[in-house]
Parts: C-alpha cells; sequence; structure tokens
C-alpha cells in the first residue's frame, strides 16, 4: 500500500524539546519530512526555506505566542493556504475560538496521540 504520508513536509513548533521530538518522531516514522522550530520567530524564517505542507504551533511559547504566529502565517499570501493545527495544554472553548480567528484549521489538546497527528494531516492536507 502506498503511504500517503511519505515525503509530506509538516513542520512543528514548540518551545518544548519533548513535545517537538516526540511529534517530528511520529511524524517520520510514517515517512513525513519533518522541519522544527523553538518559536514563532524560529518558524517564519523557516517556513519560507521549507514551505511545509502543514505546520503544528504550540499556543504558549515565549515571544511571540501560536495565535501570533498563526495570524502571521495567514496574512502572508504565499501561505495563507497552508494548515496550521494550534496545539495547547488547555482544552477550552475560549482558546478554540480564539484559534478559530486567527485562523487556524484545527485545534489539537496536548498530549496528542499518533492518530489525532496523522487525522489531522489526512483532513487538511490535500494530497494526503
Amino acid at each position: 500500500m502506498e503511504n500517503k504520508f511519505q515525503g509530506l513536509k509538516a513542520m512543528v513548533i514548540d518551545d518544548s524539546k519533548t513535545i517537538r521530538r516526540t511529534a517530528e518522531t511520529l511524524l517520520k516514522k510514517v515517512g513525513c519530512e519533518v522541519v522544527t522550530a523553538v518559536d514563532g520567530f524560529d518558524a517564519l524564517a523557516k517556513i519560507a526555506d521549507n514551505k511545509p505542507d502543514i505546520i503544528f504551533v504550540d499556543i504558549m511559547m515565549p515571544r511571540l505566542d501560536g495565535y501570533q504566529t498563526c495570524a502571521l502565517i495567514k496574512n502572508n499570501k504565499d501561505f495563507q493556504d497552508t494548515p496550521v493545527v494550534m496545539l495547547s495544554s488547555k482544552d477550552g472553548l475560549f482558546d478554540r475560538a480564539k484559534g478559530r480567528i486567527v485562523g487556524s484549521d484545527q485545534y489539537l489538546t496536548k498530549p496528542f496521540s499518533r492518530d489525532e497527528l496523522l487525522g489531522a494531516i489526512t483532513e487538511h492536507v490535500s494530497h494526503a
């Protein structure tokens, strides 16, 4: 069976090394290429170079939080169609609503599972 995740490029933005490593391991196992960033500023520099198919972004980060990062991505005409999935340790309605306002495509609560990550990719990346 052909692997629909093979060669797909995902970006994981999180200030937690553990979360970055977990997501990267899960995604690499199914054949995704993974680019990681420690915060929004780091991510914005890497998005232009790597052109990810989907971006997972933590909400609570220093300097530039997930909402601000998502808004900047969605306000850039080159990347406005790139799906952005918010990652949060809080499962609040307010956080979800705020995520939608800045243009995020989905909201996952940490700790996320492999199936949730892959489900988000399947749902939002047209060729997955």
